[in-house]
């Protein structure tokens, strides 16, 4: 049976004054790519459903024309309101400065992730996209990340960026706040965690790793399960 996984994109589109931001393209299209060339159904939604910006500075010259289509798929999200977790096997969520406005003010994502948790299905994020991790708790009350091996964008590398003072928060700095055990290999190279069902990577260029550890641990289950019927 095919897997169905639920891609939740930020809606937000500005740092500061003349800089816009949103969803950085590689993070969302390598995923969506990755998960519909196993077959998997994948729904895009979005806390205001609509359309998912892209961050500008997400598309070059060299940016594979594959990817840039997939832009189609953001301009349409789902409204998260009208998203149940029953249908899902998995939820991803792809980074993009905007996701660190947005996405931890979503209740109805906070209620989605804890859904997503408790039920032993794959939670998934990548770079900026652990922000919408931040304020999801499980029933216990406590934070979903506190105890586990996570990682995401670290301060090293949003002080490159040079947009570190324009945040409202510096991601690594408050998971490990949250009590999240946040690993971390040098800049911009490929490094991702698993915890769990909890899966999570450093940067955009962890995208790949991350998508194909998502497919890896859910056709992992789907055997689990032929096994014992």
């Amino acid at each position: 049976m095919a897997k169905n996984i639920l891609i939740v994109v930020t809606n937000h589109t500005d740092i500061v004054e003349g800089k816009r931001t949103g969803i950085w393209l590689s993070e969302f299209a390598e995923a969506y790519l990755g998960f519909t060339k196993q077959g998997y159904g994948v729904t895009v939604a979005s806390p205001l459903g609509g359309a998912g910006p892209v961050d500008p500075g997400s598309i070059g010259e060299n940016t594979p024309q594959e990817m840039i289509e997939t832009k189609l798929h953001l301009e349409h999200t789902v409204k998260l309101d009208e998203i149940s977790a029953e249908p899902f096997d998995a939820i991803f969520l792809p980074g993009g400065h905007g996701t660190m406005y947005d996405l931890p003010r979503s209740e109805k994502l906070r209620q989605l992730l804890r859904e997503f948790y408790e039920a032993n299905k794959v939670v998934a994020a990548v770079c900026h996209g652990p922000a919408g991790l931040i304020h999801a708790t499980r029933s216990d009350g406590q934070p979903l990340v506190a105890g586990k091996r996570i990682s995401a964008f670290t301060n090293r590398e949003e002080a490159e960026t040079t947009l570190d003072r324009h945040l409202p928060f510096l991601l690594e700095s408050k998971l490990r706040e949250l009590g999240a055990i946040h690993t971390a290999a040098p800049n911009w190279t490929v490094h991702y965690e698993v915890d769990g069902n909890l899966i999570t990577g450093q940067n955009p260029q962890s995208t790949v790793a991350v998508t194909d550890t998502v497919i890896a641990k859910l056709e992992e289950t789907s055997e689990m399960r032929n096994t014992t019927l």
